[in-house]
């Protein structure tokens, strides 16, 4: 289903910066088509030449990258109103793929399009470059949880930082959410081997911070949580969406 800008449910959320009538209007004449994909479908290809640029109108993705032999690298989750691609559209060749995590809908902006925003409209051209910026803080601190936190802080930092994303986007019922990262896709995220991910898991649940089974995600113990994350943003700032 084709959903105009001016009616998106996206926007009211307080995960996002208002926008003005004018702007809006421009996100609408940038967007060229909306998409599903099937759960585990890539939509973006390592070093694909044509990939267009993406906002997440409903569904989990993730960008990753991978080794020859296999091994994999995700580089982070994207939820509703969360860009993917730009990157993609800037350079020849897109250097990561994206995969849908769970069934997902996408608004599709043609990389053709990007250029002459800058000119048109520079409010939605700042928009693309702080989500790009945004992006790239999120990608700097996973780096930091992978270099120096221990495999509980780092369980903990994901699942923190997930958590209250989700909240700010209404995702949270009765403080449970729908989570469907299976312990592969964290271990993949936080450099750890699956097994030290489940007894470490395992672990935690068990001290009893969060509760995590048959896709259900619940923070027990939210402060707790927070301090071996060192992670103490109750709520993320908005944020543009396009």
């Amino acid at each position: 289903m084709y959903v105009r800008c001016f009616k998106c449910p996206l926007r009211v959320q307080r995960a996002f910066t208002p926008k003005t009538e004018e702007e809006v209007a421009v996100i609408d004449r940038l967007k060229s088509d909306h998409l599903r994909i099937p759960a585990g479908s890539d939509f973006i290809n390592p070093e694909q030449a044509d990939a267009e640029l993406y906002t997440v109108f409903s569904g989990w993705a993730f960008r990753f990258k991978e080794l020859d032999d296999g091994r994999r690298q995700i580089l982070n989750f994207a939820l509703p109103g969360d860009l993917i691609g730009l990157q993609a559209s800037l350079l020849d060749k897109s250097l990561y793929g994206a995969v849908a995590l769970t069934d997902v809908e996408l608004c599709v902006i043609p990389r053709r399009k990007l250029y002459s925003l800058f000119k048109s409209a520079p409010e939605v051209a700042y928009d693309v470059t702080w989500l790009g910026s945004q992006e790239h803080a999120i990608v700097d601190d996973n780096l930091l949880t992978a270099g120096r936190r221990n495999a509980a802080e780092r369980i903990c930092a994901l699942i923190a930082a997930l958590y209250r994303r989700a909240e700010t986007l209404d995702m949270v019922s009765n403080g449970v959410l729908d989570f469907p990262l299976t312990q592969q896709h964290i271990a993949d995220a936080l450099g750890l081997s699956l097994v030290h991910t489940n007894k470490t898991i395992a672990r935690l649940k068990a001290q009893g911070l969060f509760s995590l089974s048959d896709g259900k995600l619940s923070l027990v113990n939210p402060r707790a949580v927070g301090r071996l994350a060192q992670h103490f943003e109750k709520d993320p700032a908005p944020r543009p969406i396009l």
